[in-house]
């Protein structure tokens, strides 16, 4: 009975998080569909509007360390709320600013907002509802936010169209503020109903595994971050790439916003594993695919076929990847020192989240499609050989850790 309990409680925050996730992302990727109209408006250069992202993430790295005690304090549900009403904030500040001053300042506060509420947030309330058994419960919600690409684009261009682009923040932050808001209030459970659910799991003692060898941090780090690059930055830029190869704008949305439910089947390839594989052997698979991905769109011009192959490549490439980032580093790393390197890893991945799309943004823009595509492909053809090198360093499990 207690198990049952302890699932439908598990099942219930799933879903909260499962909407209000997609809508945090969702919105947050308003440039992806009117970035040049946003520019025309403000006044201000394409790369520098996709700079937008980047205030983003620079401020949620730098916020999210000083969330922690909060989030043990008062629980991640008052946290992620106050959070959304932040988010509902900066969309309105996003939607009076009138110049770069204000329209910077707008992300900024998106990026506090982000901070309380997106993925980490995110994973650390289902650790404190699921304890350690958490990590099944990850992925199933990495596999629903990956549609948030597909779900929202569409939505932004049609409420674009008919309200304007400032029309639609205004809608997004009412969306935050009278659904997402009482979800985390009212839908997930309090931290006291949720130790006794976490109870059992968190008792359960953790597997020794060996050493880990010396670099290993570091090969992890240059696995990680140059696919990461090219992930993070066309994930803003993918429609204007596609528009650069010679897709009209409908049709260019079309095929981008089928990327999500593309990359959700990419994640799948690791729960294909069912056990048997690990973090880095689904790595190894995406590593592959993607440059093939961008090999197909740079050589083989913008036809239909062309960028079919392209979408369906690199969405089954990228969905795969974003399951690899969070789980190459447990194949390494027992649960206390996985803290500490995940911590680590997220400033690099901060900076790159926060660069690639002004720079890739600046790159298709001042030198076409051609010098992005061999940018990316340089880029995405450096992870595969670390790769390989860290499927040779697989741990012995049950060999007692060493000093």
């Amino acid at each position: 009975m207690r198990a049952s309990g302890a699932g439908k409680t598990l099942v219930g925050a799933l879903c909260v998080l499962s909407v209000a996730q997609l809508a945090g992302w969702g919105t947050i990727g308003l440039p992806a569909i009117v970035g040049r109209t946003m520019a025309a408006d403000l006044h201000m250069d394409v790369a520098a509007v996709f700079a937008g992202t980047t205030v983003l993430f620079v401020v949620m790295g730098l916020i999210a360390p000083w969330l922690a005690q909060p989030f043990v304090r008062f629980g991640t549900r008052r946290v992620m709320a106050a959070g959304t009403l932040g988010t509902a904030l900066g969309l309105v500040a996003l939607a009076l600013a009138r110049g770069p001053v204000s329209y910077f300042a707008a992300w900024a506060v998106l990026g506090i907002g982000g901070a309380a509420t997106l993925t980490t947030a995110a994973h650390i309330a289902l650790n404190e509802i699921a304890g350690r058994s958490a990590r099944s419960a990850i992925g199933a919600l990495m596999l629903v936010t990956g549609l948030s690409s597909s779900v929202f684009w569409p939505i932004t261009a049609v409420l674009s169209d008919a309200i304007g682009w400032r029309g639609t923040c205004i809608v997004y932050a009412l969306g935050m503020a009278i659904v997402c808001c009482p979800l985390y209030l009212f839908g997930l459970p309090r931290p006291a109903a949720a130790t006794d659910v976490a109870d059992a799991p968190a008792r359960v003692a953790a597997q020794p595994r060996a050493p880990v060898a010396a670099g290993t941090f570091y090969l992890v780090l240059a696995a990680i971050v140059p696919n990461s690059f090219v992930t993070f930055g066309l994930a803003s830029v993918v429609i204007e790439l596609l528009k650069a190869k010679g897709l009209p704008a409908a049709e260019a949305i079309a095929f981008g916003s089928s990327l999500g439910v593309l990359q959700v089947s990419g994640r799948l390839i690791d729960f294909l594993g069912g056990g048997r594989w690990d973090g880095v052997t689904t790595g190894l698979l995406a590593a592959a695919l993607l440059p093939l991905a961008l090999a197909v769109l740079l050589l083989g011009g913008g036809s239909y076929a062309t960028v079919a192959a392209f979408v369906v490549l690199y969405g089954l490439a990228s969905g795969a990847l974003a399951v690899a980032r969070a789980t190459i580093p447990l194949v390494f790393y027992d649960q206390a020192d996985y803290a500490k390197a995940a911590s680590r890893i997220a400033l690099p991945l901060n900076v790159i989240s926060a660069l690639s799309p002004p720079i890739l943004a600046s790159v298709l823009t001042r030198f076409g499609s051609g010098a992005l595509l061999g940018l990316t492909l340089l880029c995405s053809c450096t992870a595969l050989p670390m790769l390989i090198l860290l499927a040779r360093r697989r741990p012995a499990w049950g060999t007692a850790a060493g000093a």
